[in-house]
């Protein structure tokens, strides 16, 4: 396996300094020298600042991957791949060591659900995406689903964007930095990969192969006589959702033979619930719709949606709310700048979260904010750890988009367009 940073396989040209070496990362002896740090237990430092900012060696695989230490992301330079905005600036913050829990040591993360991996008879449920229900994990102690969508999208580094990516982003792209970044990921004591089902791209060649690893895969999820049935884990592209012979059914893209089955009362719950994004979807043909479900199989082989969540993302699969982000994120794309999107995670409508918080300014990471109606006062319980942090404000009812952010141009953002191929 090609060894990596956490930013993905030749991200920028990268400096560490691992024990009294200093090498770079697309230097030949890379591999080797972060191999033998991972077997020595010593922590290499980035050298995106001057004191460097200490990182660890985890095992990816057959491989090793260069990872932040936990909650240091902002520490690192903004051009440096491996800088994060603050924690608090998205729902990150929120979930960040209790629903989250990195261990440096071994290189596992452990995540906490609140959503089932077990079917329970009698249920069919619609996981709150927001805070518009009691049962959501508001306190951040464990992941929604929409929240462990948003944590391995993030993960994947698919909330980044630089120039340099235009065009080089497709489902297999995505499918390939999900299943990376659902590595050494566990919850409940399992790995979180085996349980995960992210469609292949489709082929009509590969028809017959495609389907035999599917069902491989699926058959995790056949009920077992007198043993609690395992759900799987669906991340897909929704390509329709409507009513079918008897009952309901999701098509997703790439699986063509096999929609999934729903229930009637978790498809009339799904236009309620999700009435803002399925608007979106309909109204803005660039809009890729993500479902994130649990589901189970029949015997028979039918697979059945038990939970389910939706986020729109752009046609260069970035997320986005409502149309208002779609706008900012759209225009930031063709001003070929580069920023990270931010995401909600469990936090709830009124919580005040940066749509993007950009990478490319002298001196600076600003954070763009899309103020909705509601908001009288801007902050919206938002409290950053710097107050003297860069803020850009767009109130879409009451203005046009001000501005942006002059950019200022990194060096060391050259080479980056093949991070993502």
């Amino acid at each position: 396996m090609t060894p990596a940073t956490e930013a993905g396989p030749n991200w920028g040209h990268g400096l560490y300094r691992i024990g009294n070496r200093t090498v770079a990362f697309d230097a030949a002896e890379f591999a080797d020298a972060i191999a033998a740090a991972h077997a020595d237990h010593r922590r290499p430092r980035c050298l995106c600042r001057v004191d460097g900012v200490e990182m660890y060696v985890a095992r990816l695989g057959e491989g090793y991957i260069v990872k932040r230490m936990p909650n240091t992301g902002s520490q690192h330079a903004p051009d440096c791949p491996s800088f994060e905005p603050p924690a608090e600036s998205s729902g990150l913050g929120q979930v960040l060591g209790s629903a989250i829990t990195e261990d440096p040591a071994t290189g596992e993360t452990t995540l906490e659900l609140d959503f089932s991996m077990l079917k329970i008879a009698g249920r069919s449920a619609m996981p709150p995406s927001g805070g518009d229900s009691d049962s959501v994990a508001s306190h951040g102690t464990k992941l929604s689903l929409r929240g462990l969508l948003h944590y391995l999208w993030e993960q994947a580094e698919l909330t980044r964007w630089q120039p340099g990516f235009a065009g080089k982003r497709s489902w297999g792209t995505v499918r390939r930095h999900l299943l990376m970044a659902a590595e050494n990921k566990f919850t409940r004591g399992d790995p979180l990969r085996s349980r995960l089902y992210i469609p292949e791209v489709f082929s009509v060649e590969q028809r017959d192969a495609i389907y035999a690893r599917r069902m491989a895969q699926w058959s995790q999820a056949i009920a077992a006589p007198g043993k609690p049935q395992h759900l799987m884990l669906l991340i897909a592209e929704v390509k329709e959702i409507a009513p079918a012979r008897f009952g309901y059914k999701a098509v997703v893209k790439h699986v063509p033979d096999q929609a999934f089955a729903l229930d009637e009362p978790l498809y009339r719950r799904l236009g309620r619930r999700f009435e803002a994004e399925l608007a979106l979807w309909g109204a803005a043909d660039d809009i890729h719709l993500l479902m994130i479900a649990t589901f189970s199989m029949a015997a028979a082989g039918i697979p059945t949606i038990v939970e389910l969540s939706l986020m729109p993302v752009t046609r260069r699969w970035l997320p986005v709310e409502d149309g208002f982000e779609k706008q900012l994120i759209d225009r930031l794309v063709a001003e070929d700048r580069s920023f990270v999107k931010g995401l909600r995670y469990n936090l709830d409508a009124r919580s005040a979260v940066a749509c993007a918080t950009l990478t490319d300014c002298h001196g600076s990471t600003p954070l763009l904010f899309v103020a909705p109606d509601w908001i009288e006062e801007f902050g919206g319980g938002l409290q950053l750890s710097d107050p003297t942090a860069a803020v850009w404000l767009w109130s879409p009812s009451c203005e046009a988009m001000p501005a942006l952010p002059p950019r200022h141009l990194h060096s060391s953002t050259r080479g980056a367009e093949t991070a993502l191929e």
